[in-house]
C-alpha cells in the first residue's frame, strides 16, 4: 500500500485494535492464476498473531489458496473532504480514511477441535455482550454438522501496513476546518472521521 510518512501508522497495539473493531475483511489471493478476493469477518488472535476465518466450500478460493502469500484488507470509516472548506480555493479535495492491509501465508485447517474452536471465537466475538445464543453442548451437533460445509483457514501475520490519512499533511487551521465541517455532517462515516482527526491532533 502506497503510505506516505504523514499517514504511516506502525503501532503493533493501534493497528491490533482497528481490526478488532473492523474484523470484516476482504481476502485476497491467487486463484487459478486470477486475482481472487472474499469478504469474510475475521478473529484476530493478538497473542500468536494470527487472523481465523473460513470460507463457504463452494467458495474454491481454498483449494489452491494453502501457503499462498496473501493479503487482507480491513477498512475504517471514510469521507469526501471539499477543498470549499479550506481558506483559499488554490487547493484541490480529497478524501480521509483509514486502511490496514495484513500480509501472511494461509494455512487450512482440518483438526475438527480446532474448527469448532475457531467458530467458538467468532461468535464469542461478535454477538452482542447478553446475548444468549452460544455455541454449546446444547448445538454441538448441529454446529458439527454445518461445520462440513465451510473450510476453516487461520492466517500468520507476516506484515501490517496502517494508513490513517487524517489531513495530517494540512495546516493546523485547515485540519480545524475540516473537523468542523465534518462534525455538521448527518453521515457517520464523516463523523467518525472528525473524532480520528481531533484524536490524531491531541496526540
Amino acid at each position: 500500500m502506497y503510505i506516505p510518512k504523514h499517514f504511516l501508522v506502525e503501532d503493533r497495539a493501534q493497528i491490533f485494535d482497528f481490526i478488532n473493531n473492523n474484523g470484516f475483511g476482504i481476502l485476497f489471493s491467487t486463484h487459478n492464476n486470477c486475482p481472487y478476493a472474499s469478504h469474510l469477518p475475521f478473529f484476530l488472535d493478538k497473542d500468536e498473531e494470527y487472523l481465523y476465518s473460513h470460507f463457504a466450500r463452494p467458495n474454491e478460493q481454498w483449494k489452491d489458496i494453502q501457503g499462498q502469500n496473501a493479503m487482507v484488507v480491513f477498512t475504517g470509516p471514510h469521507s469526501y473532504i471539499s477543498s470549499s472548506w479550506y481558506e483559499t480555493n488554490q487547493s484541490v479535495p480529497t478524501w480521509n480514511y483509514v486502511a490496514v492491509h495484513v500480509y501472511g501465508r494461509i494455512e487450512i485447517i482440518n483438526e475438527q477441535n480446532e474448527i469448532i474452536n475457531s467458530l467458538e471465537r467468532l461468535v464469542q466475538k461478535y454477538e452482542e455482550p447478553n446475548s444468549p445464543y452460544k455455541l454449546d453442548k446444547s448445538n454441538v451437533m448441529f454446529i458439527e454438522g454445518l461445520s462440513r460445509g465451510i473450510v476453516t483457514f487461520k492466517m500468520k501475520i507476516d506484515k501490517l501496513e496502517g494508513k490513517w490519512k487524517l489531513s495530517q499533511n494540512h495546516s493546523e487551521d485547515r485540519q480545524r476546518r475540516v473537523i468542523e465541517r465534518l462534525e455538521k455532517s448527518e453521515n457517520q462515516d464523516a463523523r467518525e472521521i472528525s473524532k480520528l482527526m481531533r484524536n490524531n491532533k491531541k496526540s
